[in-house]
């Protein structure tokens, strides 16, 4: 048996200021509404909706653990909730670079979600069969993912 990867779609998911937490027992937490954005692809198209957020924890070893819930309002009328689990991981000198907006190479650091998309609707009943894996980083206020259905 082999998996292949088919991509889906490409996400901009536009974030608004953290709220941070502070130093708790598992790390250093916050919680990043996500205000919007857009999805464009192959297999879906649409905007992000207004709705969601990013609780992240920062470990002691640096590892940020992404917990994200939105959703998307596909460009036929569909809604799909999106759940993305996964983790960035960069240099203390990359880190800094991406906190202060620069627009950092996704070769130079690490950022993988595992992604489970869910809809009502019967023309992305598709979705709720499927994994999806995604690849990306963070430019400025955004969050950019390249999103593949795992086949």
């Amino acid at each position: 048996m082999s998996l292949t990867l088919e991509h889906a779609c490409d996400f901009t998911v536009e974030l608004s200021r953290p709220h941070e937490l502070g130093s708790c027992s598992t790390g250093t937490r916050r919680i990043i509404p996500i205000v919007g954005g857009t999805v464009s692809g192959p297999l879906i198209n649409g905007r992000i909706l207004d709705v969601g957020a990013d609780w992240q924890t920062v470990t002691a070893n640096g590892v940020a653990e992404l917990d994200a819930r939105y959703g998307i309002e596909t460009h036929d009328g569909a809604m799909i909730e999106v759940i993305s689990r996964g983790i960035r991981h960069a240099s203390a000198e990359v880190a800094a670079r991406i906190a202060a907006g620069e627009e950092v190479p996704t070769s130079e650091y690490y950022m993988r979600t595992a992604i489970r998309l869910d809809s009502g609707h019967a023309d992305y009943a598709w979705v709720n069969r499927s994994l999806f894996l995604a690849e990306g980083g963070k430019v400025g206020s955004t969050v950019r993912l390249s999103v593949y259905r795992v086949d």
